[in-house]
């Protein structure tokens, strides 16, 4: 409603548009509440509620926390709407099925900690509502309450005090003539009306002395068995937190048809916070000796009344006394399965989805029937938000703000935070949590020795405080299981009008510290057992801090590029793209990774003008310089550009760095596609695993038709690969030794390619997958789809800009045909085969397909293999001839 006046006084014609208050479905919750309530409903119905059982778990309270602006009080003022009367429920919302007498009494706990009254305006506040509700006494308690009145603020006529404190309501004249009827109830049961117009303590004592000697009138009235006691003892604050007992067993006692259930909805629980618990002590008591009543609780932070380190602190503590509130053996926050939260009396409240963001946005202002906020408008709200209802609000308000000075609001005007949201967060954490805010506001993800580090603290503890507040989400399935609500992330970085905002100093400073702890937490890991998992979560944050503050000190990121790059894993690093080019040496650094992850993703030019780009600036530390010329130079491989490729890998292996084996890998298998064989053969000794010497040595064999020596060096290499923990490596091996037997053995190769899909799934190796697309053509050359399939797989090769791999297509065309004694078609495949094979590489291609179909070659081969060409021809006409063979047998 609030917000409705609002919009309605935010333009001098407020007849222009309609302004509706726009509830979001909270249809879970809803349903939560009332399963909830009648399962309580029908406990006390039942007689299973024992008001003077003060041993007896609770579970009359439920608890609904989140983060300041996430719709926690909208929530419980819809809920005490809704059980008020139904036409003011959303239509949305099922019908209770009860039908038993609530009374929904909502206490915005925030206003009583700001008069300073606290606990006593809160059981007034019960009171009056029960006084409107009741229209008659509840003895025990009144004549309590009259006693606690004349004790504390004598002379001051409660009436009064009800008006002059903001409780008066329709039924605030109820309440001093209940009371004084109580009295009279009382006196005429002890057959004393005198003293009616007494002073309270007089008539206390009288009813005391009467229940001490157990007359039975007394004991009609007045007769739970603390009672007296509690009438004795010293009227003060401590007494009247007390005093709840005497209310439930009051309302016990009523008769069927005036029978109700009070819902208490105490609102900003974390008002409630002090350094001791004293409020939240005399709440706790009021829950518990209420046991017929029933609460929902709204706040920040979750109810810790089951959490056993409270002992001490508050009265009744642990999961034996509130078996609703213990935590679940995983987090809260992670959503658990309904069927096995039955008995859960705690719940987040998460942020609205994007479909609930749109249909509040577009409800909420409305003229001739239509949203007033633009779909593209909504669009941007929505997605700044990340689903925080506050945010929406304040968009709104923004929203009317720029239409009143004449303008048409943009989407564009819609890309910021808002100070207000900012506010609401930092309103309740002190000076050292708002210091650790911002700082772990730099981590996508953290945990809590990250926090601290970042933070530049020495302790945990205010990192675990920090967590357990709702605007920290956690994952417990997670590497690092805390990260920030990107509404209050975005908002804490943007900054610019609280008081104690950081300066771009304080943010450099935190940023360092932040990849300094990053980086000792990836090395003391890796030390012990090396992780892809955490070294590419280092990365993807490492980086961003690096570029995002210019930081300088990059020593554990060179050393983490290299471990990245190394097994060819290819891990999307998902840095968001920075349009400018780079100025500074973390610039150059997160954009010379970012292009080698994404080449597997992007055409091949596109990843060799990138690392052009980034060489042509000089900002690379001269490590990573060399990597850059490795990977350009294997991207030239890739386009057939080979003469550069060998330029660049020739400069790598000459500075003899920490790339030089690799590149002199790169080296021999350009020497191989030249038809150099003897060239690239003679290099395998010297490049051991680091050059993947098995690799090069298969793929030494199988270009001659030598299956057996070609499947012997892919195994090898696998299982090389295996005790070195190179899941990409493995991976490129396995692709291989399919290729190897997909000439000989189809059935084998079937098993060989399944085993390859399977160890590429999950790694980003595109030229490997379709690879392992052209292995299946082979495997299934001489039977009838062939063809189709090899022109869609030529669609995708181009669009991964991957020439090299046509030669490959031709080559299992080519077996294909031959197989099928196809010569029309073979001959247009060896045509292709020399167009493509023109330069020079892959020219022993076209001399294999002459040799799969027993042709002559038309001119002298500059091929030369490390066996004689009778032996090669031999080997490959073999294979067609078995292939043959193989499809005569029905195969």
């Amino acid at each position: 409603m609030a917000d409705n006046l609002r919009a309605l006084f935010s333009s001098n014609d407020p007849s222009a548009f309609d302004v509706a208050e726009a509830f979001t479905d909270r249809n879970h919750q809803w349903a939560v509440v009332a399963a909830a309530l009648e399962e309580h409903l029908r406990r006390v119905a039942g007689g299973s509620i024992d008001v003077e059982d003060l041993e007896a778990p609770r579970t009359n309270v439920i608890v609904f926390h989140g983060v300041g602006g996430i719709g926690k009080s909208t929530l419980l003022r819809k809920i005490e709407a809704a059980l008020t009367a139904a036409e003011h429920r959303p239509e949305q919302w099922g019908a209770p099925t009860w039908t038993d007498r609530v009374l929904p009494i909502r206490i915005d706990l925030s206003r009583a900690a700001s008069t300073g009254s606290d606990f006593e305006r809160v059981i007034l506040t019960i009171r009056l509502a029960l006084a409107g509700a009741l229209h008659r006494t509840v003895p025990s308690f009144d004549v309590a309450l009259r006693h606690y009145w004349e004790h504390v603020h004598p002379g001051e006529p409660l009436d009064e005090y009800v008006r002059r404190s903001g409780l008066a309501g329709r039924f605030a004249n109820l309440l001093p003539g209940q009371l004084q009827a109580g009295v009279g109830e009382v006196a005429a049961a002890l057959a004393l009306p005198g003293l009616v117009g007494s002073a309270a303590g007089q008539l206390t004592t009288a009813l005391v002395s009467a229940l001490r000697e157990r007359q039975e009138r007394a004991r009609a009235l007045a007769g739970a068995t603390r009672t007296a006691a509690l009438l004795e003892a010293t009227p003060d604050l401590e007494a009247l937190s007390y005093y709840p007992h005497l209310l439930a067993w009051d309302l016990d006692q009523l008769p069927a048809k005036k029978r109700l259930t009070p819902v208490v909805l105490l609102d900003t629980f974390e008002d409630t916070a002090d350094r001791h618990r004293d409020f939240e002590r005399l709440l706790q008591r009021l829950v518990w000796l209420l046991p017929n009543a029933f609460f929902v609780i709204g706040g920040r932070s979750r109810l810790q009344w089951a959490d056993p380190a409270l002992h001490g602190q508050l009265d009744w503590t642990g999961p034996t006394a509130w078996p609703g509130l213990a935590a679940a053996p995983s987090s809260l926050t992670v959503p658990q399965p309904r069927a096995a939260s039955s008995g859960a009396r705690q719940f987040l409240i998460g942020d609205l989805s994007p479909e609930d963001c749109e249909a509040h946005l577009a409800r909420r202002l409305v003229q001739d029937g239509q949203p007033l906020i633009a779909a593209d408008i909504r669009a941007a709200i929505t997605a700044r938000s990340h689903g925080l209802p506050l945010h929406l609000d304040l968009a709104v308000s923004r929203f009317l703000e720029i239409r009143r000075t004449g303008r048409t609001p943009t989407a564009a005007d819609f890309d910021c935070t808002f100070p207000a949201l900012l506010a609401r967060t930092l309103s309740d954490l002190t000076p050292e949590e708002r210091h650790l805010l911002r700082s772990v506001s730099l981590l996508d993800a953290f945990d809590l020795e990250l926090a601290t580090r970042t933070a530049g603290l020495t302790q945990q503890a205010l990192a675990r405080r920090l967590v357990e507040r709702p605007l920290v989400t956690e994952n417990p399935y997670a590497l690092w299981p805390y990260h920030l609500h990107r509404a209050i992330r975005s908002a804490v970085r943007d900054d610019e009008h609280s008081d104690d905002r950081w300066t771009p100093a304080d943010w450099h400073q935190a940023a360092t510290r932040a990849l300094a702890a990053l980086g000792d937490q990836w090395t003391k890991a890796a030390a012990l057992a090396p992780s892809r998992m955490l070294l590419v979560a280092c990365l993807r944050q490492g980086l961003r801090l690096a570029r995002d503050h210019g930081l300088t000190g990059l020593g554990w990121l060179i050393e983490a590029a290299f471990v990245y790059t190394d097994d060819s894993v290819w891990e999307p690093l998902a840095l968001a793209a920075d349009t400018e080019a780079p100025d500074t040496p973390a610039d150059a650094v997160a954009e010379l990774l970012t292009a080698i992850a994404r080449r597997q993703r992007e055409h091949r030019q596109r990843t060799a003008d990138r690392l052009t780009a980034v060489l042509d600036t000089g900002l690379l530390p001269a490590e990573l310089t060399e990597m850059a010329l490795y990977y350009r130079a294997k991207a030239h491989k890739d386009l057939s550009q080979n003469d550069a490729a060998r330029t660049g890998m020739q400069q790598v292996a000459d500075a003899d760095g920490r790339l030089a084996v690799k590149a002199r890998r790169a080296l021999a298998n350009l020497a191989r596609l030249a038809g150099d064989f003897p060239t690239a053969l003679a290099a395998v000794p010297t490049l051991g695993w680091k050059g993947r010497h098995h690799r090069v040595l298969g793929d030494i064999h199988w270009s001659q038709a030598d299956t057996a020596s070609a499947v012997a060096a892919f195994e090898a290499g696998r299982a090389e690969a295996e005790q070195h923990g190179a899941a990409g490596e493995r991976a490129m091996m396995q692709v291989r030794l399919a290729l190897a037997v997909s000439f000989a053995d189809p059935a084998r190769a079937a098993d060989e390619l399944a085993l390859a899909h399977q160890l590429l799934d999950g790694l980003d190796q595109r030229s490997n997958t379709l690879l392992a697309q052209v292995v299946a053509l082979i495997k299934d050359a001489g039977t009838s789809d062939v063809t189709t399939r090899a022109e869609s797989l030529r669609t995708d090769i181009e669009a991964a800009g991957l020439p090299f791999l046509h030669r490959f297509v031709e080559l299992a065309l080519a077996f294909h045909h031959a197989a099928r004694d196809e010569d029309p078609d073979l001959a247009a495949t060896i045509d292709r085969l020399r167009t493509l094979t023109a330069t020079g590489d892959f020219a022993y291609f076209t001399d294999i397909a002459h040799f799969m179909a027993g042709l002559p070659l038309p001119e002298l081969s500059t091929t030369r293999w490390t066996r004689s060409e009778d032996d090669v021809r031999s080997a490959w006409r073999g294979l067609v001839q078995a292939r043959q063979e193989h499809l005569l047998a029905g195969n």
